[in-house]
Formats: C-alpha cells, sequence, structure tokens
C-alpha cells in the first residue's frame, strides 16, 4: 500500500515544520534532518496500513525525538568502541537527550534563516534551504543549479557539517546580517516556486506541492515584514505567475504556450491581488529584481491577448532587470523580448552571449533560438533546434511540446508559431 496525494501533501508540509522543532530543541542541524528523515519514512510505512494519525503533527514529532536520541545513542556506542579499541579511556563526546515531548511553534523562518548563516556561501545556503526546508530532492535541487546531482549532494553535505562545526544556533540573526540573510531566504522561495512551477523532471509539468508551499512561506514572510518592498514584489511575482496555472496544461496534461491559453481561465483574484501589490512594491525606490519581474509579469497578466502584449515595456524591464540582477536566464528572456520588438535577427544576436555559459547545451537555449528562428522563417534550422530542445528537456510535458513544435516547423503546409508562445513558463 502506499500514501494518497492528499497525505503525501502533509508529509511534505509537517517535515520543515517538525525539522525546525528538533534543531531549536537539540541544536544540531544535521542529526535533525536524519530523524525526521527516518521519521517520514515510518510514516510512508506505518500510516497505510494504521491510518493517519488524529494529530499527525504530534506523531512526526514524537518519532523524530526518538529518532534524534536512537542516531546520538548510537555515535555516543561507536565513539566508545573507537576509543576502547585505541587503548583510550572511553569518553562520551555527546549526550543522548531524553525524548520528551517538544512544545510546538511556528518556526520555519527562523529554520530558514539558520539554512542562510553566514558561515556557508551563498549556493550551500541556498541548496541546503531547498533541501531541508523546501522539500526539493537532491536531483530537483541539482537541476535548479545546473549541477550533477553527485556535486549538489556533496555540498549539502558539506553545508550542514560546517553548521554543526560552527555551532550555529537557533535564534534570530544579528541586525548587521539579518537583510543579508532574508535576501538569501527569498533566493530560496523563488527557486522552490520556480521548481515547481515547471518541474525540471517527471512526467508533470509542474508540482502543486512545491508552489504552494513556497506561495504559503512567502505570504507568511510578508505578513511579518509588510514594509519590506522586495519580499512584497517576490509574491507578487509569484501570485501573477501562479494565477496561469490552470490555462497551462490542456486535458492531456500537455503544455499549453502563453500564446495559445485561454485567458478566461486565469485567476482573476489572484491577478488582481497581485497587482495590486506590484504597484505598492514599486512605490519604494529603487526598484529591486523580484520587484521588477513582478512588473513584467503583471504586463502579460493585464495584456487582454497575446498580440495586444507591450512588448517595448516588457523590453524595458528586462534591461532594468539585467542591469540590476544580470545572469543567462535573464539574458535569455531579454533575446526573445528583444526578438519580439527589433526582429529575430537581432534577438538570435543576443544569444551569443549565452552560448559558452551555463545555459550551454540547455533545453531552454535550444528553445528560444528556434522560436527566434522561426520568426525569421528559416524552418528547417528552427526544426532542428526544437528537436535538440526536446532532447535536452527534463519535464515529460515539455519534451512532447518542443517535439511538436519541431514537427511544426518541418511541415511547410502549416502555418508558423504564433509569436510570444516561449512565455508558457
Amino acid at each position: 500500500m502506499s500514501l494518497d496525494e492528499a497525505t503525501v501533501d502533509l508529509l511534505r508540509r509537517l517535515a520543515p515544520q517538525v525539522l525546525a522543532t528538533l534543531v531549536r530543541r537539540y541544536g544540531d542541524f544535521g542529526r535533525a534532518e536524519d530523524a525526521v528523515q527516518e521519521a517520514l519514512v515510518d510514516a510512508v510505512e506505518r500510516w497505510p496500513l494504521d491510518g493517519v494519525p488524529e494529530q499527525p503533527s504530534g506523531w512526526l514529532h514524537t518519532v523524530a525525538a526518538r529518532r534524534y536520541v536512537d542516531l546520538v545513542r548510537t555515535e555516543v556506542a561507536r565513539t566508545r568502541r573507537e576509543r576502547t579499541a585505541l587503548d583510550l579511556t572511553p569518553r562520551d563526546t555527546l549526550v543522548a537527550p531524553p525524548p520528551d515531548a517538544v512544545p510546538p511553534r511556528d518556526d520555519l523562518l527562523e529554520l530558514f534563516l539558520l539554512c542562510c548563516h553566514p558561515v556557508l556561501p551563498a549556493p550551500a545556503q541556498l541548496a541546503l534551504t531547498l533541501r531541508a526546508v523546501g522539500g526539493l530532492t537532491t536531483a530537483e535541487v541539482a537541476a535548479a543549479f545546473l549541477v550533477s546531482e553527485r556535486t549538489m549532494g556533496q555540498r549539502i553535505s558539506r553545508a550542514k557539517l560546517r553548521l554543526r562545526e560552527a555551532g550555529a544556533r537557533f535564534a534570530p540573526p544579528p541586525t548587521a546580517e539579518r537583510q543579508a540573510r532574508l535576501a538569501v531566504v527569498r533566493q530560496v522561495l523563488y527557486l522552490m516556486f520556480n521548481e515547481g512551477y515547471s518541474a525540471s523532471s517527471g512526467p508533470q509539468l509542474r508540482r502543486a506541492d512545491l508552489t504552494g508551499q513556497a506561495l504559503r512561506l512567502t505570504r507568511r514572510l510578508h505578513e511579518q515584514l509588510p514594509d519590506d518592498a522586495e519580499t512584497t514584489g517576490l509574491l507578487a511575482l509569484m501570485l501573477l505567475t501562479e494565477a496561469r496555472a490552470a490555462a497551462r496544461v490542456d486535458r492531456n496534461g500537455d503544455l499549453v504556450p502563453l500564446a495559445e491559453q485561454d485567458r478566461q481561465v486565469w485567476d482573476q483574484v489572484a491577478i488582481a491581488e497581485g497587482c495590486a501589490l506590484v504597484e505598492r512594491s514599486l512605490a519604494v525606490t529603487p526598484p529591486g529584481p523580484y520587484r521588477v519581474q513582478a512588473a513584467i509579469a503583471a504586463v502579460h497578466a493585464e495584456a487582454p491577448s497575446a498580440e495586444a502584449t507591450d512588448w517595448p515595456q516588457v523590453l524595458a524591464l528586462y534591461e532594468v532587470l539585467e542591469h540590476l540582477a544580470p545572469n543567462p536566464v535573464v539574458t535569455l528572456n531579454r533575446a526573445v523580448a528583444v526578438g519580439m520588438v527589433h526582429g529575430p535577427v537581432a534577438g538570435l544576436a543576443l544569444l551569443c552571449e549565452v552560448e559558452s555559459g551555463p545555459l550551454a547545451g540547455h533545453h531552454r537555449l535550444h528553445a528560444v533560438r528556434a522560436h527566434l528562428l522561426e520568426l525569421a522563417d528559416d524552418r528547417p534550422a528552427a526544426a532542428a533546434q526544437w528537436r535538440a530542445a526536446a532532447q535536452h528537456a527534463g519535464s515529460d510535458p515539455e519534451r512532447r511540446y518542443l517535439l511538436r513544435r519541431a514537427a511544426t516547423a518541418s511541415d511547410p503546409d502549416r502555418p508558423p508559431c504564433e509569436p510570444g508562445h516561449l512565455r508558457g513558463r
């Protein structure tokens, strides 16, 4: 027997809370995470047989606390054996705490800030938080960073060890560190949402569990920091993006690009809230990256049709964004906007800037080039690029879509794709 989807989602939501409580209680992030993982395994094995407990959070807290004690006792015993074998006086380097009841408390944001501790380099902060709090697998985190799963696993292990060695405590950060660590928290939430909105691999285009978790956590961060403009912008960006979710897939679960989506299906309540947040956040200067991205999303959300999209405004916003936060993905998106405003040849020229970087061989680079080649009426070259994009895509729905685009480009009797289809993300 296996757990149903609702119970799996429940475990995903409870696991970070349990981890936060154990870290607060015992102060050891690495062992606490191991204990929570073992408790989750117990739940997966026992709940299908025994049923979901009346208080699932309390059940997980209790089991995880016991597993933590077991881990410490095992390590104490191992240390004693090693010292005895070396003819040293046995001494305990650890003390196993009692598995007493751990009072529940909302510690998720504190856990975020601990994962973003300054003793860790920025990539390790992001990776650890996505894994421990966001619930992403090591493979999914690796995909977000464009590195191998093995490399990411080593990075996460080193990060946990570094926290232990540094004696990092579960406490609010010093005032001088707060803004820098909050910036990392926002980036983690952003990456978590992106992985959920367009899954890097698997049979589904999106993972509602991750987008939902990212939105919940971002709302809570916004509630605690209502005057933080970038947090407001991040929440707006998520709302405006998620508002299109129901129109992104057809009945078969296949990708529907933005230009072909039924805009009547878009969540108008979320769009109204997102646009209001964008307007409020942009009143604070200077603008930040999340606010600019939210403004771009608002331009698309407010356009009554794909043809009515204000591409010059989108391009201007991408130019601001690239100045604030330059990276290959922003350049890739700017190339699409340049192609829509100044023509596909100009867009293709811009792609030269990202061909040899982290996006080299990435399916999105091939897809953007294919899109611009189609606009330039070079359909054979476009078809080859669509096929290359499909070969490198990790998501099954995306791969099917890219192969359909290749077939369309290869058929001289079929019209080219409509402009703006790559905005389907």
